[in-house]
């Protein structure tokens, strides 16, 4: 929970320095747990989102505004950390658009999440483990 306060209070739209695997994945974790949460409560209140489904009739998307909302508040604090990520392995904040490339792309990503950081310092500032 550490990890994600750390994010979302001291980070919050910080693209410089570096940030480590354990940081990035812990603040994933946590988000992904609220974001089910977000889902459980639209579900509740009511304010899924539909969606016509033809001949079946409405269509429940399973999730609403609560999960919206939580989205857009978590947006730019994410975008920083995949970019501080990134520049942790040496590579530039805008190497994230290879997510465009369909398959490939989130492989490619996924891989550099979870390699190691460089040990020395870069460009972009130094080691955070050190």
């Amino acid at each position: 929970m550490e990890w994600y306060i750390k994010v979302m209070r001291d980070n919050y739209i910080n693209f410089k320095g570096r940030a480590r695997r354990k940081e990035y994945w812990m603040f994933t974790l946590v988000y992904v747990i609220i974001l089910m949460g977000c889902t459980a409560l639209d579900n509740m209140l009511g304010t899924v989102f539909m969606m016509d489904g033809g001949a079946l009739g409405e269509i429940s998307m399973g999730y609403g505004w609560v999960y919206t909302i939580c989205g857009l508040v978590h947006f730019l604090p994410a975008l920083s950390l995949v970019v501080r990520r990134l520049h942790d392995v040496g590579k530039s904040g805008w190497f994230y658009l290879i997510i465009l490339i369909p398959l490939i792309g989130i492989i490619w990503l996924l891989v550099l999440y979870c390699t190691e950081g460089q040990k020395q310092d870069n460009k972009w500032g130094p080691d955070p483990k050190a």
